[in-house]
């Protein structure tokens, strides 16, 4: 078993900044938007005046952030010192913030050997459908697509609205979505809390609060989402018997939520560990939680990647 380690928390920029965030390979979406107003911080930020006051001259009732008239040149000097201050922040903070699921970091999460189910799953023939939430999707698409019986692992968001189901606007944390993982899978080959049981091994920890690895956000929070019955059975029963197992000896958060609807990320974010092997965060944080599933449950693991989005 792999030993834990500390994990690093990074500053929560989203509550920050009110920002679209955007990765380099996306293309800008519009349409209404969820994202709430300006936070606090970033609007003191913003429109502070050089005396401590407002100009609220802007039709949009934001600071303009400009010198009043008939100030000195002392004053117009420390208004300039003090935007190249904001200015020297906000870019630190932007720089953090457009990472979104891309943050390295210098620790790595720990693997705990999950129980094996009390309550198996019965489940009829034919193929069948799981919604997964534990992080960043990147990982746990990753580990889906190695197991066998998975016929396809395809990431996205959970919940939230159509107009925002985007990543730049995801990321912010702002929106109601989760991101999370389809797995359409052969019960015949692997069961559903079979698959309960990976998830919570390998990808995700179920006693964190809306943050996983490095990553924080009401989007990255650990969720299960059951398409049917049987799956809210055996969903109820497998965390109720997690908890009592006292294995993470805190405990269990992981919410089971109602579908809602499920929207498929961008093409760039479908097998994004395949395509980006070398990619750091890949390095840091998903490639050791396939590596995990290989040694955990051989039986289970395919050395194949499954690609759906190719």
């Amino acid at each position: 078993m792999i030993g834990s380690f500390t994990v690093w928390k990074p500053t929560k920029v989203n509550e920050v900044m009110n920002t679209y965030i955007e990765s380099n390979n996306e293309n800008t979406a519009h349409g209404h938007s969820e994202v709430r107003h300006l936070p606090q911080f970033w609007h003191w930020l913003h429109c502070r005046s050089v005396d401590g006051g407002r100009d609220v001259s802007s039709d949009m009732g934001y600071a303009n952030c400009q010198p009043g008239n008939g100030r000195d040149s002392g004053r117009r000097n420390l208004h300039h010192s003090i935007m190249r201050a904001r200015n020297a922040l906000l870019a630190a903070v932007g720089a953090l913030a457009l990472s979104g699921c891309g943050v390295a970091a210098s620790a790595a999460e720990k693997v705990v050997e999950a129980p094996v189910a009390a309550l198996q799953a019965d489940e009829p023939e034919g193929l069948q459908v799981a919604i997964f939430a534990g992080g960043c999707f990147w990982g746990v698409e990753g580990v889906f697509s190695h197991v066998r019986g998975v016929k396809s692992s395809v990431s996205g968001f959970h919940g939230g609205r159509e107009s925002t189901a985007t990543y730049r606007q995801i990321v912010t944390g702002l929106t109601d979505h989760a991101e999370a993982v389809r797995v359409v899978y052969d019960p015949k080959v692997v069961r559903y809390d079979e698959l309960l049981q990976i998830l919570f091994s390998v990808v995700t920890d179920p006693t964190l609060l809306n943050r996983q690895g490095p990553d924080v956000g009401s989007h990255y929070r650990s969720a299960i989402v059951p398409m049917n019955n049987e799956q809210a059975r055996v969903a109820r029963a497998y965390l109720a018997q997690l908890d009592q197992s006292g294995v993470w000896g805190a405990p269990v958060l992981t919410r089971i939520e109602r579908y809602k609807k499920f929207y498929e990320a961008e093409e760039y974010h479908q097998d994004f560990m395949a395509k980006n092997p070398r990619h750091g965060y890949i390095v840091r944080w998903d490639a050791p939680k396939v590596r995990a599933l290989a040694d955990m449950y051989p039986e289970h693991y395919t050395s194949t990647f499954l690609r759906d989005g190719s």
